[in-house]
């Protein structure tokens, strides 16, 4: 209930990456009409446990009644077929007002909205067409859901690169519609990398619209986990399949310097969300330890790479990560956000404590900006 949220000790924060449970109906009610027939659907199979409905085939892996679990923050014990999707919504998760009263009550200016449905369908999505659909879609649901807030929740258009030039089509709507930038998942469904000068369309758009680009974790498809094992082992495992899944965002930021983007598009703006951040620093050093030897005079860049994350590339953090402070001394304060990720399952419900302790261990002018200052003013909200 909203009378157990905590409130955070220190103003002007900002949830740079936050979630909702969208209506499982959106997509009949958003798609297109030509696109209706295909509309993404939560079913239920002769078990009674729903399932996903994906370009109107039954999903072969968003099934047995999962979904109650997407929102089982702070969670530890809980039966796959506990309840239907939103059973265990916490408040805000659902209805806007609530969301905006849950922000306001944990003392937070604002919160950036990411999706929960629209974080798994993408990988059993194979018509570019259809996932574009999708994806405006969901794109006019996230900005009505936003409308009334006054400013204090934030839609983030999600897009897919499976068509580049619709995408970016889509980027310029989104934007004129509302929405404060636009996100993608860690993986594209042609299997190019994310830097690849395929989409560059789409950065450059962004850069026009001068809105930033993240790059977000989804759920993964088999291809594109790690080839390391033979994946009948790993099936099932999800301890060691969420803890390696931030190493699909560390390979699409490092094929943005493959690919000279940056110097392509010197004010395209890049957002890394919620992969944690305290791996930065030495990611840095070793792209520019590379960028130094041999094998970097193979890349066309005009600078080293740590340049181009100076000028142009921010990181969202986990409130739990023990390094940041020091990621923030040798990094610097203007590079970083903190995102609550609620109401996933993957982080305890504690997560205004721990932006607290966070917050207390760093100086004052780094503080302002790490709770708050950069992402509003990185996403042109100041």
């Amino acid at each position: 209930m909203s009378d157990d949220i905590r409130a955070l000790r220190f103003d002007g924060g900002v949830d740079a990456d936050g979630h909702i449970l969208e209506d499982k109906n959106l997509w009949e009610n958003y798609l297109e009409n030509k696109y209706k027939p295909k509309a993404l659907r939560l079913k239920r199979d002769r078990s009674g446990l729903e399932y996903m409905e994906i370009e109107g085939r039954p999903s072969k892996f968003l099934s047995g009644g999962m979904f109650a679990g997407l929102t089982a923050m702070g969670v530890t014990q809980m039966g796959r077929n506990s309840a239907d999707y939103g059973g265990m919504a916490p408040f805000g998760a659902m209805d806007p007002t609530e969301r905006l009263t849950r922000i306001e009550k944990e003392n937070l200016e604002a919160a950036f909205l990411y999706p929960t449905l629209s974080l798994l369908y993408e990988v059993e999505t194979t018509d570019p067409e259809m996932a574009q659909a999708y994806t405006r879609a969901y794109n006019r649901y996230i900005v009505d859901f936003c409308k009334g807030s006054g400013g204090k929740l934030l839609p983030i258009a999600h897009l897919s690169l499976g068509d580049p030039q619709a995408a970016a089509d889509e980027l310029e709507r989104a934007v004129k519609d509302g929405c404060k930038g636009a996100w993608v998942c860690q993986f594209v469904m042609t299997r190019k990398p994310h830097a690849h000068p395929d989409h560059d369309v789409v950065f450059a758009k962004a850069q026009e619209l001068g809105v930033p680009f993240g790059i977000h974790p989804s759920l993964e498809p088999v291809w594109a986990m790690s080839g390391r094992y033979d994946w009948s082992y790993l099936r099932g495992q999800f301890f060691f399949n969420n803890v390696v899944a931030s190493d699909s965002i560390r390979h699409a930021f490092t094929s943005f310097y493959q690919y000279a983007t940056f110097d392509k598009f010197p004010k395209f703006k890049l957002v890394l969300l919620e992969a944690g951040a305290s791996w930065i620093a030495y990611w840095l050093d070793r792209l520019d330890a590379v960028y130094k030897s041999g094998i970097g005079r193979t890349l066309p860049l005009k600078e080293k790479p740590s340049f181009y994350f100076d000028r142009q590339v921010w990181i969202s953090a986990d409130p739990d990560e023990r390094a940041l402070p020091a990621m923030v001394d040798l990094v610097g304060a203007d590079k970083f956000f903190w995102a609550s990720d609620f109401p996933h399952p993957d982080h305890a419900g504690n997560y205004i404590e721990e932006v607290e302790e966070m917050a207390e261990k760093l100086a004052p002018d780094a503080r302002r900006k790490v709770l708050g200052d950069n992402v509003m003013k990185v996403y042109g909200c100041a």
